[in-house]
C-alpha cells in the first residue's frame, strides 16, 4: 500500500506541470548529501512518519464474491494509516524554490482526497476513499524542524502532506458453493438390545428447504424399470 501512495502522490504532483517544465518529482530523503549530487529544479516528497488511524479500526469480515455472485472469500476489514510527507522545493535561487512550492501548494489544496483515476493496485481494488491533507503541524508526530535535524540538512521551507489509505486485509479462501442436495441418515436409539431401523432423508434441491425442514414431504422419483432376468416367462 505504501508505494501505491507514493506513486499516487508522484503521479498528483506530475500532473501540475512540474514534469512538463522539466521539474523532477523524486521521493529521495533531503539529506545533505543529496542536495549536493543534485542537478536541476527538482520537487522532493520525502516519507517520515507512519501511524496507524487506530479510531478507523473496523471489526468483522466482508464477503468477497466471483462474476457469478459466488462468495469465493472472506476479508477481514482494511486497516487505515496515515502516512506523512515533507514536500520541499530545490532550485538555484529562493524565488524558484517558493514559485516550485507555491504550484505545489496550489494542486494539493483542489482536493481533500487522491483522485480515483491515480490509484492503483490495492488501492483501486479496494474502492475506498483515499484522503489528502495538507499543511499538517507535527503536533502528533515529528516536526519538520527535526525531521531536517535528523536529516543533517539546513532547515528550508516546506509543506506536510498527510495521507489516509486503507491497508487491504487478509481474505481467506471460502468453501465451494452448493450445487448438490443433502442425504441426512438418523441414527436411533436401542431398546432391549435390539437394533432400531433409523431413517435416511434425501433433500435434492440447494435452497431453503421449507418450514418442515428436510423431514418434508418431497416428491419421490420413479422406480427404475425391472431389468429382465433370463429364464423370466414372457407374457
Amino acid at each position: 500500500m505504501i508505494h501505491e501512495v507514493d506513486e499516487a502522490l508522484r503521479r498528483l504532483l506530475g500532473e501540475s506541470g512540474l514534469q512538463a517544465s522539466g521539474v523532477e518529482v523524486v521521493l529521495d530523503a533531503p539529506t545533505r548529501d543529496w542536495a549536493a549530487r543534485r542537478t536541476g529544479p527538482t520537487v522532493c516528497a520525502f516519507l517520515y512518519d507512519i501511524r496507524e488511524a487506530a479510531a478507523r479500526r473496523g471489526r468483522g469480515a466482508g464477503e468477497v464474491y466471483d462474476a457469478d455472485g459466488h462468495v469465493v472469500a472472506r476479508r477481514t476489514p482494511p486497516r487505515w494509516f496515515a502516512l506523512t510527507y515533507l514536500v520541499t522545493a530545490w532550485a538555484s535561487r529562493p524565488q524558484d524554490e517558493h514559485r516550485l512550492l507555491s504550484q505545489v501548494l496550489t494542486t494539493l489544496v483542489t482536493g481533500e482526497v487522491l483522485p480515483a483515476r491515480l490509484l492503483t493496485g490495492t488501492l483501486a481494488e479496494l474502492g475506498l476513499t483515499v484522503g489528502l491533507e495538507t499543511t499538517v503541524t507535527g503536533a502528533d508526530g515529528p516536526s519538520a524542524s527535526d525531521v531536517w535535524s535528523a536529516l543533517g540538512g539546513e532547515l528550508k521551507a516546506s509543506l506536510g502532506v498527510r495521507v489516509t489509505a486503507p491497508l487491504a486485509g487478509v481474505s481467506r479462501a471460502a468453501g465451494p458453493p452448493v450445487t448438490e442436495g443433502l442425504v441426512v441418515r438418523s441414527a436411533a436409539r436401542q431398546q432391549d438390545g435390539e437394533p432400531v431401523q433409523g431413517r435416511r432423508l434425501r433433500y435434492e434441491e440447494v435452497g431453503d428447504p421449507g418450514p418442515d425442514g428436510f423431514a418434508g414431504p418431497r416428491a419421490r422419483p420413479s422406480a427404475p424399470a425391472r431389468r429382465r432376468r433370463r429364464g423370466d416367462r414372457q407374457p
